[in-house]
């Protein structure tokens, strides 16, 4: 048994395909499906039921906790001897907190450890808790609570609630009545730019989709250009379009009936222990002092956990 043959087990159960797993780890699909037959053969027992989908066999869940257990020790070793070698933090965060919280956080960070590596990933919440999950990030900052059952055994530090208000271009707001109605709003803006800030969409957010007559996904920059240009509503976290709002490049309103949403997100390890580093406890105390900055602490475990470390 080899670790080779454990991570394309564990890769295979998470894509429910032989094919896509190889294409993952850039082996040839020959490759997985050997790795997988000499483990079988090794073990005793089949491990998969191939068909048009692969499914896991008894035998396979039973063995999978365990198989996980080996490849989440043999990357905790490769990053101990890693950070041994060279002072190193790595963190992954929500694409749209990357620059609210941790551009100042990393400036400061950097002027007391000039020569500690640091490595920020970013990302949707699936590739943020696969990197937890894989160890290749310290702390991770994604949606509260994680509802993604690859990852399970989170720990929460900080937990942080930010608006996520409804808004126009001003020319559309001018036309608005002091409290409009929803219809009155959709008659001049027919368009909602829907934006995935939550795992789960919050269902204000998808009534207001059926009503429009169309609707847009769009990445952030874009979707904050469509709305400016009065070509669009949507609802946007604070953090992203405070300097716009300031700005008057974008205005906040209020429809009757629809309240401005929030987004709960969280800084979060995998263990206690991982804040044993002096300089990774360093950088999230920093990140955290910018999370009060940009929403509402509603959960604050930083200090117990720092104590449990």
């Amino acid at each position: 048994m080899d670790i080779d043959q454990l991570r394309t087990f564990d890769r295979i159960v998470r894509e429910q395909s032989f094919t896509r797993a190889a294409a993952h780890l850039n082996i040839t699909q020959a490759t997985a499906s050997m790795r997988i037959r000499a483990l079988e053969q090794l073990l005793g027992v089949t491990l998969f039921q191939r068909g048009r989908t692969v499914t896991l066999t008894d035998q396979g869940m039973t063995f999978l906790p365990f198989a996980r257990r080996i490849i989440g020790t043999a990357q905790e070793a490769r990053e101990a001897l890693r950070l041994a070698e060279r002072g190193r933090v790595a963190i992954a965060s929500l694409r749209t907190l990357v620059s609210p919280l941790i551009t100042e956080s990393l400036l400061r960070f950097q002027e007391k450890y000039p020569h500690v590596d640091v490595v920020v990933n970013e990302g949707r919440q699936s590739q943020i808790v696969a990197m937890l999950h894989e160890r290749n990030v310290e702390m991770g900052i994604l949606c509260w609570p994680n509802l993604d059952p690859l990852v399970v055994d989170l720990q929460p530090l900080v937990v942080m609630r930010e608006r996520v208000p409804l808004v126009v271009a001003p020319e559309i707001a001018a036309q608005l009545s002091a409290q409009p109605e929803i219809d009155e709003v959709l008659a001049l803006v027919p368009r909602v730019i829907s934006l995935r800030w939550w795992q789960a969409e919050p269902e204000q957010a998808a009534a207001l989709a059926r009503m429009a007559q169309t609707s847009v996904d769009l990445p952030t920059g874009p979707a904050r250009r469509l709305a400016m240009k009065g070509q669009g509503l949507g609802f946007f976290v604070q953090s992203a379009i405070a300097e716009d709002v300031a700005a008057g490049r974008l205005v906040e309103i209020a429809p009757t009936h629809f309240e401005p949403l929030h987004r709960d997100t969280a800084m979060v390890v995998r263990s206690a222990a991982a804040l044993k580093r002096t300089v990774l406890a360093d950088f999230v105390r920093e990140i955290a002092h910018e999370c009060a900055n940009v929403g509402i602490i509603i959960e604050d475990h930083l200090d117990e956990m720092l104590d449990q470390a």
